[in-house]
């Protein structure tokens, strides 16, 4: 594969001239910006600010992936997933995902190593979802946050990606999640780090 670290892109990058926020939620900012375009002319961008997540692919030693069941409000319906959560301010990512964890499904685990990162929304958003395999699990209790209704499921690998082909999962960071656990699990990848 070609390096593009090196890579000149001056050409095709846009500055910020002003920026306002026209929308400040507990969760997501929105964000109204006027930019130099790459050419010299002026556009207007706008965009979702997010704090950034994390999803783990959290193995058992039966070789099952935990999973949630939740419904998702702004698209009604229930969706099957796997764990994640919001980073909050200040803290480090594998804080999160231990933290999330805990949490949703009720278990901790031994081992932890980092992935990488996916952005699920580029047009529209700044959101970075960091991807953990997290194994060595054991059960301690969920620590549900108010007003979070789930139910947590196990699924092999296998059975994973055929509800991903049939349109069963259709959640991008667990899709892009379950490309790295095909990856990995297979051998076809080395787990960085």
């Amino acid at each position: 594969m070609p390096d593009m670290s090196d890579k000149d892109e001056s050409h095709l990058i846009e500055t910020c001239i002003s920026s306002e926020t026209v929308f400040h939620g507990r969760l997501l900012h929105v964000q109204s910006d006027r930019v130099r375009l790459p050419d010299g002319g002026e556009s207007v961008r706008e965009y979702i600010r997010h704090p950034g997540a994390v999803v783990m692919l959290a193995t058992l030693d039966n070789g099952k992936l935990l999973f949630e069941r939740q419904f998702r409000y702004p698209v009604g319906q229930v969706f099957l997933e796997l764990p994640a959560g919001k980073i909050d301010a200040g803290e480090p990512i594998l804080d999160t995902a231990r933290r999330e964890l805990r949490e949703e499904t009720g278990y901790k685990a031994r081992h932890w190593r980092h992935l990488g990162v996916m952005h699920p929304c580029i047009g529209y958003s700044n959101e970075r979802i960091e991807i953990f395999l997290a194994h060595g699990l054991s059960f301690v209790g969920h620590e549900r946050d108010h007003g979070e209704f789930l139910e947590v499921v196990e699924l092999s690998l296998a059975d994973a990606l055929l509800a991903v082909r049939d349109g069963e999962i259709t959640d991008a960071k667990t899709i892009t999640a379950l490309f790295w656990a095909d990856k990995i699990f297979s051998g076809v990848w080395q787990i960085p780090g």
